[in-house]
């Protein structure tokens, strides 16, 4: 067995669901290196860069869409890290919002949660989400919009601000192949379309926890603040 294949079966990951024939999806927007780390740096955050497999996890919201449900993968999951000293990119297609079923259905009574855009330092780590498979998941408070009048519409107003532990992973969509629509997959977690983008998320992720430690910082940022 290669030593992708054993740390996958070490996190629950079966290569042989998550390496299938069919097409890798990508994302709506892409983006350089520098696009991300100025843009993380002129906010006042943390970008790391010492070391190898030190991760940037960063979402970025599709500001194009405004406050429209669109229950699509149309946002941006962008990993950056150094290997060997060299920097490399990687730009997946996910949702930063909660799907439509939830949106119009929501699981708390303070409402659906959407995660605000903001750094959270160290507040991810492996574990399993719902007890299913390992994924990323949150450990630490984050803050999140509530919106409980069940439209297709994103309300996001400063005073419906929670903070709180409230199940907001980062984890796959169907185990198989991409989805096509959010629907279910997203409550307020941050939902990678495709299996096989998830699965190098997990390999690095194990990776990198066993160089820092099993605990990661998500970034999430908005399209229209990318220049």
């Amino acid at each position: 067995m290669t030593e992708s294949k054993t740390i996958l079966a070490a996190l629950g990951t079966t290569p042989g669901i998550y390496f299938g024939n069919f097409t890798t999806m990508k994302p709506i927007k892409t983006y350089t290196l520098d696009q991300i780390k100025s843009t993380v740096i002129a906010k006042g955050y943390k970008w790391f860069e010492n070391g190898d497999f030190n991760l940037n996890l960063i979402g970025i919201r599709n500001s194009d869409t405004g406050d429209t449900v669109t229950n699509k993968f149309d946002d941006t999951f962008f990993i950056a890290y150094r290997d060997a000293g060299k920097w490399k990119v990687l730009n997946y297609a996910c949702t930063t919002d909660p799907g439509a079923h939830w949106q119009q259905s929501p699981m708390n009574a303070g409402g659906t949660a959407s995660l605000v855009p903001d750094q959270y330092r160290s507040s991810w780590r492996i574990d399993l989400h719902q007890g299913l498979y390992k994924a990323l998941k949150q450990f630490k408070p984050v803050r999140v919009y509530r919106d409980k009048d069940k439209d297709l519409h994103y309300d996001r107003v400063p005073e419906d601000i929670t903070q709180g532990i409230y199940g907001i992973n980062i984890h796959r969509a169907n185990p198989t192949r991409p989805s096509q629509v959010v629907d279910k997959w997203s409550a307020g977690c941050q939902v990678i379309q495709d299996p096989k983008d998830f699965a190098n998320l997990m390999y690095l992720a194990h990776v990198a926890s066993q160089k820092y430690g099993n605990s990661f910082t998500y970034t999430l940022l908005q399209s229209k603040d990318i220049k």
